[in-house]
């Protein structure tokens, strides 16, 4: 092979297309249950969109995105996640209004220079959601159960939301105070990289992977115990109410996600089939993003689901789309019009196209096959039916329809609209 894909990104294939389906479909329906709008935003944006709301600090802006200068001399970045590229959108077509709960979802690829691993690529896809207007923490515990829900329904029950609460602009600066001192004290222990967060933004220390910092990280003050009244309580009604879904949860007191958006909830959905990098799903409150980005002080919250992971562990654990080849019901063919002779394939030809105008779907043999190759080519696409046209059919005017599951033949008129009442497929 002279080409390959791009290290990192790979072809999603007819087979596992099947399944990507189900996921959307299944995110789409929930996010209407809960009156999310979609919306759709460029796969590109200004780099200082990024730069500024995740945080130059940040691994995502400091290492992994895809930044490139445009002909006309602008600085423009693959989006590396989402919620910027929404809050932005949001804010230049007036979506956010006073007093009024907007909610949006999204679903689409991302683009990080990551390590390529397991579930893990540097083209993902995501669907996420993104709520403003809202500071009650009812909201917050409403994604979280949300979440759940889109999983509940995919067949996945072996999972956990990871909880926590990384404060405000009021009691976070007093909380990073005493995490620099922490980490001051065990500055030798941490990583090159931790070293550089120490003197930028002690917090995202809390976010290495590292096994040595992971040893130092164990040992820090959480941010749990270190909120103000306000944040306290807000934290205490989100588990409150994901105590009373009878959703499965476990504080942990490093979880500040890996960007610097984040305030109060942050939250992960975990996998056990995944190992290390096991979060299927991940999000919370970011309440001053909006302002940030030049807008109104606008409280919000949000996940993305990773969806690349999901995939796997929907592997791992045997829950595909039901059929043979990773087909849905919706992507079996309704009837294969096998014919014999050239009459035979003009009228079969007329007859699959009248039988698409009635919204069945319908194929044919389109490179000289034998009868007996059409036939088996039928079955072989699943086909639930099968119109076999040769020049006796183009005679008598009566075309034999075979049903696939139960073999059971009948001769039908070679009329599309007869043929389509016969076949009681769904449209």
């Amino acid at each position: 092979m002279k080409y390959a894909s791009p290290r990192g990104t790979r072809d999603i294939l007819p087979e596992e297309s099947a399944l990507w389906q189900q996921i959307e479909k299944t995110c789409q329906q929930v996010f209407a249950l809960y009156n999310y709008r979609e919306i759709r935003t460029p796969l590109f944006e200004s780099t200082e969109l990024f730069s500024r709301s995740i945080g130059k600090t940040t691994d995502i802006v400091s290492k992994e995105m895809y930044t490139f200068t445009d002909r006309g001399d602008r600085s423009l970045t693959l989006r590396p996640e989402e919620t910027a590229p929404v809050v932005r959108a949001a804010l230049e077509n007036n979506l956010i209004q006073r007093d009024q709960l907007l909610k949006l979802y999204y679903i689409g690829p991302m683009f990080r220079y990551e390590r390529p691993q397991a579930g893990r690529y540097r083209q993902f896809y995501q669907a996420g959601v993104e709520a403003f207007g809202s500071a009650d923490p009812t909201l917050d515990a409403e994604i979280v159960i949300m979440a759940w829900q889109i999983f509940e329904k995919l067949g996945l029950l072996d999972l956990e939301v990871d909880i926590n609460s990384v404060g405000d602009e009021k009691c976070r600066p007093q909380y990073v105070e005493k995490l620099k001192a922490y980490f001051k004290d065990q500055e030798k222990a941490l990583c090159e990289d931790c070293r550089v967060r120490l003197q930028v933004n002690p917090l995202r220390i809390l976010d290495c992977k590292e096994a040595g910092c992971q040893k130092v990280i164990d040992k820090a003050p959480a941010s749990a115990d270190n909120l103000c009244p306000e944040c306290k309580e807000h934290f205490e009604k989100v588990v409150g109410w994901l105590g009373k879904s009878g959703i499965k949860y476990k504080i942990n007191h490093r979880l500040v996600r890996g960007l610097d958006y984040y305030t109060r909830t942050t939250f992960e959905v975990v996998s056990k089939q995944l190992g290390a990098q096991n979060a299927v799903c991940g999000g919370g409150r970011y309440d001053t993003l909006v302002e940030e980005l030049g807008g109104k002080p606008t409280p919000a919250a949000g996940f993305a689901i990773g969806m690349d992971r999901l995939v796997e562990v929907l592997k791992s654990t045997g829950h595909l789309p039901a059929g043979r080849h990773g087909r849905t019901q919706s992507t079996e063919i309704g009837i294969y019009i096998a014919t014999l002779g050239e009459e035979a394939r003009k009228k079969g030809f007329e007859i699959l196209n009248d039988l698409r105008q009635l919204g069945i779907s319908a194929d044919m043999d389109y490179i000289g096959k034998s009868l007996k190759s059409q036939l088996k080519a039928a079955d072989q696409e699943k086909a639930r039916f099968t119109l076999i046209l040769g020049e006796e059919e183009i005679k008598s005017g009566l075309a034999k329809l075979k049903n696939m599951q139960t073999t059971k033949q009948e001769e039908v008129p070679c009329d599309a609209r007869i043929i389509a009442a016969k076949l009681q497929l769904p449209k």
